[in-house]
C-alpha cells in the first residue's frame, strides 16, 4: 500500500495529526518536498511536538522515516529539532531516520537572501517564512547547491562551496549591497551542523524501491496544501516546490511506483498563513473568536493564521488536483461554539457567480457567497462514531462530502490521538 497524505487547501489542515494517527498502519513514512517553512503539530501520550523537517512518523517507535531527494534541509534546524525530540524521549537513530543523498542542503546564505528580498519588496512581499526556501530551490535548478551526499567527500565539498560563494556574492554584495558571505564560515557551518548527519545519509531510492517491491506499506507525507503548490496554487503566493500527491513518488526518490491512495486533509473551516488571496477570510471579532478557538497560529513561525468559513470552491479544486481518493475532516470540535456556521459555496467575480476556482486577477477580486448552517452547540470531542455526533454536525459533514464529490473517511474531533471517528 502506497499512500500520500496531502493538504487540500492553504496548508495547516492537520496533516501531522493524521499522519501520526495513521502511521501505526505503515512501515515507512516519507517526506517528499519542502523544508522547515511549515510545521506539523502532533499531540500524543508523550506530549506536544512541533515537527518542521522530520516526518511525523518519527513519533512511532516501529516506523522508519525517510527524508526524500525533493526536500531542502536546513541542517542547523534539523540538528536542533532532533535535539528537542530527544529531550522529549523520542529515539532517533540511522535505523529509524534515513536521509536521501540527493536531498539539497539549505544554507545560511539562503536564509539571508530570503530576508534581503522580502525587505526589498516591503509592502509587495510574498509573505515568505524567511527560511530560505525560494532561494535554495532557485539554486537547485541553477545546479549550484550542496547536497547531503557531498558530506562523504569533504575536500570536494569545500571546493564546491568556495565556487558557489564566489558566485553568490555577486548578488549579495553587488545587488543587495550587503557584506560578503564567507566561504570559511559556510564550511564551518557544514562541519558543525551537517556533517553529524552523514551517518543518516543513504541511497533512499534503493531503500524505498526495495521496500515497495517487497510489499512494505509506505506513507508519503506532504507539507502545505494544494493552493500553495508552485504550479497549481495561488501563484506567486505559493511555496517553491510541488506539494501535490502526484509528485510524491518523484520527491521521495521512487518515480517508478504508483500511488494506491491519496488521503486529502481538509479542516472544518478555513485557515491560511501568509500573503495572497483568501476569499473567505473573516475579520474583526468574528475572525478573532475562530482563531482563538482553533489555536490558529503557525507551527513554524507563530504567525496568527487568517481564518474563515469552509470554502467549497477552493476545497473542491484542491480535492481534484490532489487526486484524493478519500478525505479526512479535522477540527470539527472547534465549531461547537457557533450558532450559525458560514460556508462559502461560490464566488462573486466582478458580478458573476462562479463555483470554479479562479486564478490570477479574477481570484484577487473574488468575493465570497455564503450559506449558513445551524450549529450543534455541544461538545463532540468524546464522539467515536458518526451516529454519536449531533444531527446538525452530521448534516454539515454530509453537505461538505457531497460538495467535494469524495468520501470523508476520517473525522477529527480533538487533538489527542484517539479523538477521531473512522467511517
Amino acid at each position: 500500500m502506497l499512500t500520500a497524505v496531502v493538504g487540500i487547501n492553504w496548508g495547516d489542515e492537520g496533516k501531522g495529526r493524521m499522519v501520526d494517527l495513521l502511521s501505526e498502519r505503515y512501515d515507512i513514512v516519507c517526506r517528499y518536498q519542502g523544508g522547515n517553512n511549515a510545521g506539523h503539530t502532533v499531540v500524543n501520550e508523550r506530549g506536544k511536538f512541533i515537527l518542521n523537517l522530520l516526518p511525523s512518523g518519527i513519533l512511532r517507535d516501529s516506523t522508519v522515516n525517510v527524508m526524500g531527494p525533493g526536500m531542502v534541509i536546513d541542517a542547523e534546524h534539523l540538528f536542533h529539532e532532533i535535539e528537542r525530540l530527544r529531550e522529549g524521549g523520542i529515539a532517533i537513530t540511522p535505523d529509524n531516520l534515513k536521509i536521501s543523498h540527493m536531498a539539497t542542503i539549505c544554507m545560511p546564505y539562503h536564509r539571508l537572501l530570503d530576508c534581503l528580498e522580502e525587505d526589498r519588496l516591503a509592502d509587495k512581499k510574498f509573505g515568505s517564512t524567511r527560511r530560505g526556501i525560494a532561494p535554495v530551490y532557485a539554486d537547485k535548478y541553477m545546479k549550484k547547491t550542496i547536497r547531503m551526499g557531498d558530506l562523504f567527500h569533504p575536500e570536494f565539498m569545500i571546493s564546491k562551496i568556495k565556487d558557489i560563494i564566489e558566485w553568490k556574492n555577486l548578488t549579495v554584495v553587488g545587488g543587495y549591497k550587503h557584506e560578503p558571505i564567507s566561504a570559511d564560515e559556510m564550511t564551518e557551518w557544514l562541519n558543525k551542523y551537517a556533517m553529524p548527519f552523514a551517518k543518516y545519509v543513504c541511497n533512499t531510492t534503493e531503500y524505498l524501491g526495495a521496500a515497495a517491491a517487497s510489499g512494505k506499506k509506505i506513507m508519503f507525507e506532504a507539507q502545505l496544501g494544494a493552493l500553495r503548490d508552485i504550479d497549481f496554487g495561488i501563484y506567486p503566493y505559493t511555496s517553491s516546490s510541488s506539494v501535490i500527491a502526484a509528485y510524491a513518488p518523484i520527491g521521495a526518490g521512487i518515480p517508478h511506483v504508483r500511488l494506491d491512495e491519496s488521503i486529502g486533509i481538509i479542516k472544518a473551516y478555513s485557515s491560511c498563513v501568509g500573503e495572497g488571496p483568501f476569499t473567505c477570510e473573516m475579520f474583526g471579532s468574528e475572525g478573532d473568536k475562530l482563531r482563538e478557538a482553533g489555536g490558529e497560529y503557525g507551527a513554524a513561525t507563530g504567525r496568527p493564521r487568517r481564518v474563515g468559513g469552509f470554502d467549497v470552491v477552493a476545497s473542491r479544486y484542491g480535492t481534484m488536483v490532489q487526486g484524493a481518493t478519500c478525505l479526512a475532516l479535522t477540527k470539527l470540535d472547534i465549531l461547537s461554539y457557533l450558532e450559525k456556521i458560514p460556508v462559502c459555496v461560490a464566488y462573486d467575480v466582478n458580478g458573476r457567480r462562479t463555483e470554479s476556482f479562479p486564478t490570477g486577477l479574477d481570484l484577487d477580486v473574488a468575493k465570497p457567497i455564503y450559506e449558513y448552517f445551524d450549529g450543534w452547540m455541544s461538545d463532540v470531542s468524546s464522539c467515536r462514531s458518526f451516529d454519536e455526533l449531533p444531527e446538525n454536525a452530521r448534516k454539515y459533514i454530509k453537505f461538505i462530502e457531497g460538495k467535494m464529490g469524495c468520501p470523508i473517511k476520517y473525522i477529527s474531533v480533538g487533538a489527542e490521538r484517539e479523538q477521531y471517528i473512522e467511517l
